[in-house]
C-alpha cells in the first residue's frame, strides 16, 4: 500500500469533504450536516500523496465514540484505505478513553459490515428505517467495539 498519513480536518476541507462524499453515496450528507461535523466533531482525514482521500466524524457522550461517518473516495476504494483509517479512529478514541465504539452501517452495506467484524465489532441490533434511500427508508445495523487501553489496532 503506498504510504499514507493522518491528519485533523477543519472548516477549510469543507469542499474536499463534500466532493468524496457525492462520488461515494448515492444519498450523501448535506453540505449543512458536512460543515457542522468539522465544526464540533473530532474530525480526521487520510491523505495519499498530500491529497485528501477519504475522511471520518467522530462524536463522544461520555465513554461512548459513535462513528458518524466514515468515507473513502471511490478511485481509492478496496485497497486498504478504509481499514486503516477505521483503525486509526479506533485508536484516537482509546487515547479519549473510550469504553466502547460504536457505528451504524447500511443493512445492504455487507462489505462495510464485513469489514467492521474483521475488526473486532459485534452486531447488537437493528434501527429500523433509519436511513434515507431511493425507495424509502433501510434499516441500519448497530455494531459495538469493546475498547481497552490494551487492545492493539
Amino acid at each position: 500500500m503506498t504510504s499514507i498519513s493522518f491528519r485533523d480536518l477543519c472548516k477549510a476541507d469543507l469542499d474536499a469533504v463534500l466532493n468524496i462524499e457525492r462520488r461515494a453515496y448515492p444519498l450523501p450528507w448535506s453540505q449543512k450536516m458536512l460543515e457542522t461535523s468539522l465544526g464540533k466533531d473530532d474530525c480526521f482525514g487520510v491523505e495519499r500523496a498530500g491529497v485528501l482521500i477519504g475522511y471520518a466524524f467522530v462524536s463522544y457522550v461520555l465513554d461512548e465514540a459513535h462513528l458518524l461517518n466514515i468515507c473513502i473516495d471511490p478511485a481509492y476504494a478496496r485497497k486498504g484505505f478504509g481499514r486503516k483509517l477505521l483503525q486509526y479512529t479506533v485508536s484516537k478514541a482509546i487515547q479519549k478513553q473510550a469504553n466502547v465504539f460504536f457505528l451504524e452501517v447500511r443493512e445492504s452495506n455487507r462489505q462495510a459490515i464485513d469489514l467492521y467484524f474483521s475488526e473486532g465489532f459485534n452486531e447488537v441490533g437493528v434501527r429500523p428505517n433509519y436511513y434515507p434511500a431511493a425507495q424509502g427508508k433501510e434499516n441500519a445495523v448497530l455494531m459495538t467495539l469493546e475498547l481497552s487501553v490494551d487492545l492493539q489496532v
